[in-house]
């Protein structure tokens, strides 16, 4: 065991001398970041896998319940670089899902996922509620796609996979090649590379709650 524990808070470390007993009131405490609130992964067939599966356990991990919401009845497919790989339940049809019922809402990549999402109204809506009302989103890679069929994304600062950079800027998002943005409770960030930055900024967005809604156009 070390004799000195660092302790991480954003940008800012402190040297602690280690403490078993703190260790593991303060590793609790982290865990417990997200205890009551539930977060809705919206998603279809052909989500990039590990940028479900990796947010959905950081969430987890932090104390969250976690919904999957979907188009599809029963499972969703995951994609993985060039081939179908595993298959998750469906936790609610977005038919039936409520922005109201959730504290945060998620978007993973994947190129097939978020071209059938933006076409489909009802998790256009879904997707929507959450920016109106304030609520944190979190998307990566190709996941902001959806938003924009918002609307809601004028002069919000922004990154994603760099592909999807002109449609952003052309929705009125302010771009930037960075591992993660955070502008007022939304979080995005660019690719699976940069996974834990995005977690990290994710679970922070969700813990201090509601944010200031997303004006109108």
């Amino acid at each position: 065991m070390p004799d000195r524990l660092k302790i991480g808070a954003g940008r800012v470390w402190f040297l602690l001398p280690f403490n078993q007993n703190l260790f593991f009131i303060l590793n609790r405490f982290i865990m417990a970041k997200l205890n009551g609130k539930t977060v809705a992964i919206l998603t279809e067939n052909g989500f990039e896998e590990v940028e479900l599966t990796s947010p959905k356990k950081a969430l987890e991990d932090a104390g969250a319940t976690v919904h999957v919401v979907s188009p599809q009845k029963d499972k969703v497919k995951a994609w993985n670089h060039d081939h179908w790989t595993i298959e998750l339940p469906v936790d609610k049809n977005v038919s039936d899902a409520k922005a109201e019922d959730y504290d945060a809402l998620m978007l993973p990549g994947g190129v097939l996922n978020p071209d059938k999402l933006r076409r489909n109204k009802e998790a256009v809506e879904f997707a929507k509620d959450f920016l109106e009302t304030g609520k944190p989103v979190a998307a990566i890679c190709h996941g902001p796609q959806l938003l924009i069929e918002t609307g809601l994304l004028e002069d919000r600062d922004m990154t994603s996979y760099p592909s999807v950079q002109t449609d952003l800027k052309n929705a009125g998002a302010n771009w930037h090649d960075r591992e993660v943005i955070v502008d007022n409770g939304l979080v995005t960030s660019r690719s699976p590379d940069d996974l834990e930055a995005f977690n990290e900024k994710m679970i922070e967005e969700i813990a201090e709650g509601i944010h200031t809604p997303a004006p109108a156009h």
